[in-house]
């Protein structure tokens, strides 16, 4: 099939099996067009894409039914995403930080992505994230009064720093250097993680670290916070977080940062 065929329904389904392993479940004989999607560690559903009466949306009055997807989002970022063109509140989903995306190009695939990648995220159990299989990307905050990041990668292309939840071999790691910079300063992959350490200082404890191996530095300027909380809705950098797709896409950039 040509690629610039496939329906956005097929390509949700399409990056979800690459990613998750996860394929489309038909549940309602009534309903032959909606079709859910699992995380396999728990059997909760992810997403749910639905085919909607567009006057049951309402864009029209028309009976044409169009494509949505309902995915979990995080209720911090709840008012975020409905502000966003093409977003919706929960279809048939009251309860819980759901939303329903439309699927009808009015969002980029590249955020369809994103959103499908934390609602995964949101639907899982904290006590098992060691158990995930798939490379994530991460933003960590760095805290300058307590570690000098520019002269420690001068000396070494790797590091140890205090390992974030759910963080494991082989994710990468955007160091937030915070203020006075409020910039992501570092691309870095995990290179080990579960090292023993121990520090205390004010209100900083650590007991656990990893290791991570330098791969991109960026300029001060190329991405502020400014700039990650207006284009890529990123909020106050505050412990790991995982990096939106989008976002993900311009640090990638090769004439972004400079190349180690």
């Amino acid at each position: 099939m040509d690629p610039k065929n496939i329906s956005l329904r097929e390509s949700v389904y399409n990056y979800a099996a690459q990613k998750f392993s996860a394929y489309p479940e038909y549940l309602w004989r009534r309903f032959p067009g909606y079709a859910v999607l699992r995380r396999s560690s728990n059997r909760k559903w992810f997403a749910i894409i639905m085919d909607i009466p567009k006057y049951k949306l309402g864009f029209s009055d028309s009976a044409e039914h169009m494509d949505i997807m309902n995915v979990k989002v995080r209720k911090e970022l709840l008012g975020f995403h409905l502000s966003q063109k093409g977003i919706l509140p929960g279809y048939h989903s009251s309860r819980g930080n759901w939303i329903s995306v439309v699927l009808d190009g009015t969002v980029d695939f590249k955020q369809i992505c994103d959103l499908l990648d934390a609602s995964y995220d949101n639907v899982g159990s904290r006590s098992k994230s060691s158990a995930r299989t798939y490379v994530k990307e991460w933003i960590v905050p760095a805290n300058l009064r307590y570690y000098d990041l520019t002269t420690a990668f001068d000396k070494s292309d790797e590091i140890i720093w205090k390992q974030g939840r759910g963080i494991i071999a082989g994710d990468y790691v955007y160091l937030y250097a915070g203020a006075p910079v409020s910039a992501i300063l570092y691309r870095c992959q995990v290179v080990e993680t579960d090292i023993p350490y121990s520090f205390k200082k004010e209100n900083l404890s650590i007991n656990q670290v990893m290791k991570l191996k330098l791969l991109k530095k960026y300029k001060p300027d190329d991405f502020t916070f400014s700039l990650i909380r207006s284009e890529y809705g990123v909020g106050a950098v505050r412990g790991a977080r995982g990096v939106p797709h989008r976002l993900s896409a311009a640090l990638n950039s090769e004439n972004d940062g400079q190349q180690q």
